[in-house]
């Protein structure tokens, strides 16, 4: 191996570079093929980055360029800067020089997550700290893989399923996943379609209701959709039913930014639109705090005798 101190750049052939740390990234085929055109056309632009373990670069960022150069012809040496990491610190590496160019997909935070949280042995409030991210955050993507069922976890590790279904599936009981799985494939179900008839098995009582949702599942959703919501009941006053009214429609409203935010429905969002919903989504924030402190204070006082 050539000598190189820490934090500086040498040329190090394809054979001397590890891949201890590859299972936390996922292979973009489209990715290599569009990085080995520009090594043909402009060589390498900026070194890969790795540390030492076992007296061997292993590689946390680079692994598009390690591969494709590879494929280049008369291309043997990559230039390599070294940075002297712990296995945790290698992990949050991974994650923040990531943050530029290709972002890690869901996937691979969940993998880099679940390895800081078992393996590490890191609260969801450390990770959440070095990551620079909210704890809830950190929950949803330790959920994204060790909520799931194996079958639908395969799905979501091979590409057969996006990161924002397995989140939706993510909401049901292990034992119901696989059935949805297989409703998802049979229906080919939008996303918006698949949080209905996931909110629909939550909400399910019998299991005739569970067979109905899974064997007609949009017959299931059209009847929910023209269903009255007026909230309106014999044993309540005037007052009452005003009351229960608009709580139905309030729910029904929560419901629908709940599902916005879990599956990530903000992200389709241009530039404009964030600049002005982000003071709204901060009052929300406020507002809902307060509401939800005085709600459960009366909740609690409504259940007295």
């Amino acid at each position: 191996m050539n000598p190189c101190p820490i934090g500086q750049v040498a040329a190090f052939r394809f054979d001397e570079l590890g891949d201890q740390f590859r299972r936390y990234r996922l292979r973009v085929p489209q990715a290599v093929q569009a990085m080995t055109h520009s090594l043909r056309r402009w060589g390498q632009c900026a070194p890969i980055v790795a540390t030492i373990r076992q007296e061997k670069p292993q590689v946390l960022d680079g692994f598009t360029r390690w591969e494709a150069a590879q494929q280049v012809r008369g291309m043997t040496t990559l230039l390599v800067r070294l940075i002297e990491v712990d296995d945790q610190r290698a992990k949050t590496a991974i994650y923040g020089l990531n943050q530029t160019g290709r972002r890690p997909y869901e996937l691979e935070e969940a993998w880099l997550v679940q390895a800081l949280v078992r393996e590490d042995g890191l609260s969801q409030s450390e990770v959440a700290e070095l990551l620079g991210r909210h704890k809830g955050w950190v929950c949803r993507r330790l959920a994204l893989l060790e909520k799931l069922c194996a079958d639908v976890r395969q799905e979501l590790e091979v590409g057969l399923l996006s990161p924002t279904a397995a989140r939706e599936i993510a909401r049901l009981p292990a034992g119901n996943q696989s059935e949805i799985l297989d409703v998802l494939r049979r229906e080919a179900l939008s996303g918006d379609e698949l949080g209905g008839v996931v909110r629909l098995m939550l909400g399910a009582v019998t299991a005739e209701q569970k067979r109905f949702v899974l064997s007609r599942p949009r017959e299931a959703l059209g009847q929910v959709n023209a269903a009255p919501k007026q909230g309106w009941g014999p044993r309540l006053s005037a007052r009452g039913n005003r009351v229960s009214q608009q709580m139905v429609v309030l729910l029904d409203r929560l419901a629908w930014v709940e599902n916005l935010l879990e599956c990530r429905g903000w992200t389709a969002l241009v530039a404009s639109d964030r600049l002005v919903l982000g003071p709204v989504f901060a009052r929300l924030a406020r507002d809902a705090k307060c509401v939800a402190e005085a709600a459960g204070d009366l909740a609690v006082e409504m259940s007295r005798p």
